[in-house]
């Protein structure tokens, strides 16, 4: 069935499209503005607000709502002739866009009645069900489903685990401030969580983290010293065992980044954001490291 839709809600817009009913959109709001290919439709709504300041917007929104006034036009005799079999709209904000009950009062006196489908998620997840809701309602379901399975995917984001040495033999993990840093960028140092001296571990219980990322920084020594305590390292069994399951293993030099604790952490974080999320731009210039995998 050929579906006829209505966007009065511009994240409304984008899922219709996104699930390919954009040839069946018949109008929108004057927010939907995205995608560009949309454009070109009738718009049904218009603001009462006209925007000064800040402060002005919000004692006219504050008068209007007061009132019991609606924020919003809604041109009705487009909206009816238009005919349309769906409408998506919202009920989370009065502010945001036009209100559920005026467009209910207009869609109760349509003959046939449309069906109106109210998006209000509060949560990125009510978010992504939003996608399913929408592409059930105007006939794309299975669209929809591989839609939303994809942004899900894309959210699914899990942290790299980290395993910072500050010291090598025996082995210290990153203490202090080391760890909250590797949270800022985007990782986890299990080992031991931010704000904890440095403290002596096994080696049982480094590689029982399973780390995704190492990093070798021993405290007080420069590249070539560190150089050669990864190189004893890598005579270790253990230690090659876990560079081979390791996406990363890098080398920093230790007497002169992470281990002061001055305004060049600001630096150290940046590139922990290089290293973890493959962003060179974020490689702070001149900054002594090498990458060994």
């Amino acid at each position: 069935m050929h579906q006829r839709i209505i966007s009065l809600l511009p994240s409304a817009a984008e899922i219709i499209c996104l699930v390919g009913g954009q040839p069946e959109m018949v109008a929108r709001s004057h927010e939907d503005d995205f995608p560009s290919t949309i454009q070109h439709l009738p718009i049904l709504t218009e603001a009462k607000t006209k925007f000064t300041t800040s402060a002005d917007v919000d004692r006219q929104v504050s008068e209007a709502l007061s009132q019991g006034n609606s924020l919003y036009n809604l041109d009705v005799d487009q909206l009816k002739a238009l005919q349309p079999s769906v409408i998506v709209t919202q009920d989370l904000c009065n502010v945001c866009s036009i209100d559920l009950v005026s467009v209910q009062r207009v869609a109760s006196k349509m003959n046939p009645q449309p069906e109106i489908v109210t998006l209000n998620p509060t949560s990125v997840a009510e978010v992504m069900e939003s996608i399913t809701t929408v592409g059930t309602a105007i006939g794309h379901a299975e669209e929809a489903d591989v839609a939303a399975q994809a942004k899900k995917d894309n959210l699914d984001y899990k942290p790299k685990k980290v395993m910072f040495f500050e010291w090598t033999d025996p082995i210290y993990p990153a203490g202090h401030w080391t760890p909250e840093m590797i949270e800022m960028a985007g990782g986890v140092h299990p080992i031991n969580p931010p704000g904890i001296p440095s403290k002596r571990v096994s080696i049982e219980s480094v590689v029982a983290t399973d780390p995704d990322v190492l990093i070798i920084c021993p405290c007080g020594l420069d590249m070539p010293a560190t150089r050669k305590e990864y190189d004893m390292l890598m005579e270790k069994e253990w230690f090659r065992d876990l560079t081979n399951k390791a996406t990363t293993v890098a080398l920093v030099d230790g007497n002169q980044m992470f281990n002061r604790s001055g305004p060049r952490l600001v630096e150290c974080t940046e590139w922990l954001v290089m290293l973890l999320h493959d962003r060179p731009e974020f490689e702070p210039a001149g900054f002594p490291w090498q990458r060994v995998k």
